[in-house]
């Protein structure tokens, strides 16, 4: 856990996510450019951390990430908390129009995005290699597949997501893109998509997301 103190007036907020998570990850890199101090507590999703009594009575749908304010006040689900902490921002910035756009894309990530890259991820380095849910994966790797081809054709005359500069929806779709890989995407095949990408690496206070446990390197390793 790390708990650095708050700066100025600005509140400490306490962010309960599990780092090798796409959705929890999202918000170390919007911390990182705001330069936001914050605690952060390691929540292992995968070991059964957000099902404890003590978790469910703060989220009851027992999922990482999770904002906790000072105050007790809590906030749940990863595109959510981009909106808040971005508020009054550059990185959710324009008219009524241009943020619109800005939330289409983020609920194109998580309808047409996460729940197939994600979720391919997920049982390629998370799963047993004899697991049931690994017969999903030809599936979910084609409607991945078809997500990332959307990108790729509106990233061929754009450079963001976010309207005419980088912001939250580029970063709630970074989160996973980035890491596609893990679930046997092949991204080579998007070359706009893999500009973009670095791109966005190249953004002031980009944070990488840490690396995964050998455990799971093997296992992705050895999946098809």
């Amino acid at each position: 856990m790390v708990a650095p103190t708050c700066r100025g007036e600005e509140p400490m907020i306490t962010i309960h996510g599990y780092s090798p998570s796409g959705n929890c990850h999202k918000l170390r890199m919007l911390l990182g450019h705001l330069g936001r101090e914050h605690r952060w507590v390691e929540t292992d999703s995968a070991q059964g951390a957000t099902r404890t009594a003590e978790y469910l009575a703060k989220n009851p749908n027992g999922k990482v990430p999770m904002l906790e304010t000072e105050d007790g006040r809590i906030l749940v689900e990863s595109n959510a908390i981009l909106v808040w902490l971005a508020e009054g921002t550059r990185y959710f910035a324009g008219d009524a129009w241009q943020r619109a756009q800005t939330l289409s894309w983020m609920f194109f990530e998580q309808y047409s995005h996460e729940p197939y890259i994600a979720v391919a991820r997920f049982i390629c380095g998370w799963t047993a290699l004899d697991s049931e849910r690994r017969k999903d994966l030809p599936r979910l790797r084609e409607r991945g597949h078809q997500a990332l081809a959307v990108m790729q054709r509106h990233l061929q005359d754009k450079h963001w997501f976010s309207g005419v500069s980088y912001g939250i929806a580029d970063i709630a779709l970074f989160a996973y893109t980035h890491c596609a890989a893990d679930g046997g995407f092949d991204l080579s095949r998007y070359p706009a998509v893999r500009n973009w990408l670095d791109r966005v690496r190249d953004e002031p206070g980009f944070v990488a997301m840490p690396p995964i446990s050998d455990d799971n390197k093997n296992l992705i390793a050895q999946s098809s």
